[in-house]
């Protein structure tokens, strides 16, 4: 078991990768290639596995490759350990019978492993009750409106007993490097980390994002309290006062620290975090408009949906419709790179 840290077990073990419609072919991947080369760089077979769909059909990767299933869920599986992996939008994932089969598998004593979007399937499966876990970011904010009592951390992984989860993407050969050398010592584990060049390790702790400081280009430690203030309060937008209050200075103090490193406002920075996190549920999630907009504080449909075309010149209706990407404008439109801007007039209304 991938639950102490001395064991070490040279028998063959056992994985099952579950792969559900959509998943994340990079988070596949970073798991399954340390295994793969863990075989060869042993010299024998240390590890086996099977993949399994929903239904035992050919599932395909979020890039549109397509993987064979060699078995169906249902059927027992026959592992040690059990991967589920998901991507796209998880909310929209709602299958009685394997959730089922989930429960089932956790029953029989099996390591259930959720990677990426995979958490939120174990949560709804009611697998995580009781259990620390991480989810990927992207899928954080659906994941707590569904489930608004659990406290996800925000580290790569997390192992509590029988329960893994992981944010996926390169976090997943982080885990995998952990548990084999869990499972076969550290010798091989570093000689997986080298085979990779997987120069520095990276502990189950470590963020899952940028530091604001890099994610910004912004040295200044008031500014920077105030970010992680706004990113953390999207539904309910705090006050330009109490924004200030947190970074010890006057508003009109607060402005200027926005307009010097930032080139924006403060209202017009707080704006696009809110319509950035909107953009994200909207391409990640199946939630309707109305309760988007509301997670991200706005009062009105009529009012987000203005707000969000003037962002990205394009209606929150029209990237449901159409599948419209607009992540990369997002992105850019949170960090202006213009100097300075005018100051607004002297108000404390809340930024709607």
């Amino acid at each position: 078991m991938p639950i102490s840290d001395n064991h070490v077990d040279f028998s063959m073990r056992r994985l099952g990768f579950v792969l559900i419609d959509g998943f994340a072919l990079m988070s596949y991947a970073s798991v399954v290639e340390p295994y793969r080369a863990a075989n060869m760089l042993a010299g024998r077979p240390l590890y086996s596995w099977v993949h399994i769909s929903v239904a035992g059909d050919p599932c395909q990767a979020s890039n549109g490759a397509t993987f064979l299933a060699d078995q169906a869920v249902g059927e027992r599986a026959d592992c040690d350990t059990l991967f589920v992996f998901a991507g796209g939008d998880p909310t929209d994932f709602d299958d009685p019978a394997t959730f089922a089969w989930l429960r089932e598998t956790a029953a029989r004593g099996i390591v259930i492993v959720g990677i990426s979007a995979g958490p939120y399937l174990l949560a709804r499966a009611g697998l995580l009750d009781g259990y620390q876990a991480t989810i990927h970011w992207e899928h954080l904010p659906a994941f707590l409106a569904e489930f608004p009592t659990s406290a996800p951390q925000t580290g790569l992984y997390v192992i509590d007993r029988r329960r893994i989860t992981c944010a996926g993407g390169m976090a997943g050969m982080d885990l995998a490097v952990e548990l084999i050398e869990r499972e076969q010592g550290h010798a091989l584990a570093a000689q997986v980390s080298d085979w990779f060049i997987r120069s520095e390790q990276r502990g189950a702790d470590r963020p899952q994002r940028l530091s604001l400081r890099d994610r910004y280009g912004v040295a200044n430690d008031r500014v920077l309290r105030v970010l992680a203030q706004m990113e953390a309060c999207v539904e309910d937008p705090l006050s330009r006062s109490n924004l200030a209050a947190i970074a010890s200075v006057s508003v009109r103090q607060l402005e200027r620290l926005f307009g010097s490193n930032l080139g924006a406002t403060v209202s017009q920075i707080y704006m696009r975090i809110r319509l950035s996190q909107s953009e994200q549920m909207l391409r990640t999630t199946a939630l309707p408009i109305t309760e988007v907009a509301l997670a991200c504080g706005f009062k009105t449909s009529s009012h987000f949906s203005r707000s969000f075309k003037e962002q990205f010149g394009k209606a929150p209706s029209d990237l449901r419709a159409r599948g419209w990407c607009v992540q990369g404008k997002a992105a850019t439109a949170i960090f202006p790179t213009a100097s300075v801007r005018a100051l607004p007039p002297s108000t404390d209304a809340v930024p709607q």
